[in-house]
């Protein structure tokens, strides 16, 4: 077996680069020498980041230079009930009302990882008022993981010839996108024109996968048919169009990755006796702060902290975190509505425009976030494929549902800094 020591002393000595410890050693000794080495060269304790639960060659294909793992606390909230059936059990003029059942159906324990305190407390008790209500409905409205390649023309003469040619033969593009893949499928190509670049948006079902190293090698792909075809040359496989890890317009409208939506009809009285406020004090205060307050600070969310759900799920199951960016991006919705008889009951629903999810891949590999996966039930590919992802989509949504809820009911009856204060967060 390698000795760690040895391995130290030949990054010291310039025998070897601090990347290329794994290919003189196992992947657990290679990771013991760096952090040795980084202990040494700064004069720092790394006992707790080498204290981790899982091998090493697990991490390989999701870091680099790794000398350890970073511990955050996870916890869950739950049971996140969930409609799967095909209308709302809750009204039958919710807007939940669909054709098609989802694929999450049932009662499920989120796992949440964050350094929040408080957050898994006010998510829990959304939750309590949605399963109370009859649970949540939840939909995949649209799917498709991008990427917009961008390539330079002469001018406007060249860049109409390049949409031409796109426009007429998808069926070329597509079949040469796949020919990457097994499991992708190239759904659209949406050319954009600026002067003399022209902007392809490709969008493709990437099923379980999140997908973003799927569609960018079969955009490449793709890439090679439209330069030899037409006049076009391909400056940058990625022309920030997707668009990935940025806020964009362009998500919030046309989506990215998967479109979902989940509402609740809560009764009035049912309000009242846990969130201690009423339909139309959480509803004007969405208003106000969550429409009127973003559309004024110039916001491309439009909702109280969606973020947090988001990122907590995507932190304990395994997803890309950079990509809270775009996933993030959530209008919520709140309305008091009047029933026959005088009460008000409150329906609440959040839209996450560009959630991007998968259940196979990347950091859904891990150990720890495999068995976060597991506890959903949606570790791996689903049957039919795409239905894990979809799932993980629809619980994280009625989370992210719970979370506006509780947060909107806090503001409404001026309880935010006293729960804070009583959990001494």
């Amino acid at each position: 077996m390698t000795d760690p020591e040895d391995l130290v002393e030949r990054v010291r000595e310039d025998d070897l680069r601090i990347h290329e410890l794994e290919d003189h050693a196992d992947h657990d000794t290679a990771v013991e020498a760096r952090r040795l080495l980084i202990e040494r060269e700064t004069g720092t304790d790394l006992e707790t980041i080498g204290d981790y639960g899982f091998p090493a060659e697990a991490a390989d294909s999701t870091i680099e230079n790794m000398i350890g793992a970073a511990q955050i606390p996870m916890g869950v909230v739950g049971p996140v009930a969930v409609n799967g059936e095909e209308t709302s059990p809750n009204s039958q003029n919710s807007a939940s009302s669909a054709n098609d059942g989802g694929a999450a159906s049932g009662d499920y324990y989120l796992p949440l990882a964050t350094t929040e305190g408080a957050l898994l407390a006010s998510v829990n008790r959304g939750l309590g008022v949605i399963r109370t209500a009859g649970g949540a409905a939840a939909r995949v409205t649209k799917n498709g993981m991008t990427r917009a390649p961008v390539f330079r023309v002469e001018g406007v003469v060249e860049a109409a010839e390049t949409v031409e040619w796109v426009t007429e033969n998808f069926e070329a593009l597509r079949e040469a996108a796949e020919s990457t893949t097994s499991h992708g499928e190239l759904l659209d190509v949406e050319p954009y024109v600026v002067g003399d670049s022209v902007y392809l948006r490709f969008a493709y079902d990437t099923k379980d996968a999140m997908g973003m190293n799927m569609v960018t090698i079969a955009t490449g792909e793709a890439c090679e048919i439209v330069e030899a075809e037409t006049p076009a040359s391909l400056v940058a496989l990625s022309g920030n169009l997707c668009s990935d890890k940025k806020p964009a317009a362009i998500n919030a409208v046309e989506g990215r990755g998967r479109s979902v939506t989940a509402d609740v009809l809560i009764p009035g009285e049912l309000v009242e006796e846990r969130l201690h406020t009423t339909a139309d004090a959480i509803a004007e205060a969405n208003t106000r702060k969550n429409l009127i307050g973003s559309a004024k600070a110039g916001s491309l969310g439009f909702n109280a902290h969606a973020a947090n759900v988001v990122a907590a799920a995507f932190l304990a199951t395994g997803q890309d975190e950079a990509q809270v960016v775009e996933a993030a991006n959530t209008i919520t919705t709140m309305d008091a509505r009047e029933r026959e008889d005088g009460t008000t009951d409150l329906y609440a629903s959040v839209s996450l425009a560009s959630l991007e999810v998968g259940t196979v891949g990347g950091g859904t590999k891990l150990p720890t976030q495999s068995e976060a996966l597991e506890v959903l039930g949606l570790r791996g590919g689903g049957d039919p494929a795409g239905s894990n992802a979809d799932a993980l989509a629809e619980i994280i949504a009625v989370g992210a549902l719970a979370g506006e809820l509780s947060l909107l009911a806090a503001l409404a009856s001026r309880h935010l800094a006293s729960a804070h204060e009583d959990l001494g967060r």
